[in-house]
């Protein structure tokens, strides 16, 4: 197997390319196409697919985030995951404003997706060095199915970025406080959290907004420029 990851590295700094855009395109279709699993393979309950995703700092917005991202592969079994996983890099060798997001198969890392508009994530900041191994401690949990709450977990992501790592859960159903403080309880297991370490739940809506307004105010400081200029 070629190193996926190589070709990542090669990419336009800025992320917006066309094959990301592509990528998300036929999403639709290849969650349609049901994965082979080959024999003897270690079935896991659910299929994933993994995407990567790299931004230059101030470029990001909420239309071109579909852009960034690239699929690096899928998996069913055991075995497919380790054989992608290991021809990745660590997240902490990755740049900063990189991503990762390790999904359920049919679901986008995207807020508007469908089975994420209801939902929310919750978000752990941790201090440089430590993404790689509570990645992976997270991900084995994810397909291990330790958070024991059915469906809900939607995926992942960790985020390298300059000051600090994030790593995040998604779920379905932000509203129901009792699957949530599950998930939080599970990820203060699996990362080997300190008692004190803090976890924010933040719901996508929420997110949403906090995005558009965003989005508004430089938009407003330009056209108050413009005005202030005469032009």
């Amino acid at each position: 197997m070629t190193n996926k990851f190589e070709a990542l590295k090669n990419s336009d700094d800025s992320g917006e390319d066309e094959h990301g855009s592509k990528d998300i395109k036929s999403a639709d279709l290849i969650s349609s196409v049901p994965l082979e699993i080959p024999p003897g393979d270690h079935k896991l309950q659910y299929c994933y697919w993994l995407w990567y995703s790299r931004r230059s700092p101030g470029k990001q917005s909420l239309h071109s985030f579909d852009q960034n991202l690239k699929l690096i592969g899928t998996f069913g079994s055991v075995e497919q995951f380790w054989a992608i996983n290991s021809h990745l890099a660590r997240p902490s060798d990755l740049q900063s404003h990189s991503d990762f997001h390790l999904f359920k198969v049919g679901i986008k890392p995207m807020w508007e997706d469908e089975a994420n508009q209801r939902g929310g994530k919750w978000i752990v900041r941790l201090r440089k060095g430590l993404a790689s191994r509570c990645w992976e401690n997270l991900v084995l949990a994810m397909l291990g199915e330790q958070f024991m709450v059915g469906q809900e977990i939607c995926g992942a992501v960790v985020s390298i970025r300059f000051q600090e790592d994030i790593i995040c859960v998604w779920n379905k159903t932000a509203s129901d406080q009792a699957t949530t403080s599950r998930i939080r309880d599970t990820m203060r297991r699996v990362l080997n959290l300190p008692p004190n370490t803090v976890l924010e739940y933040k719901t996508h809506n929420d997110s949403l907004k906090y995005e558009n307004i965003s989005l508004y105010i430089p938009l407003k400081i330009k056209l108050t420029e413009s005005v202030m200029n005469g032009s």
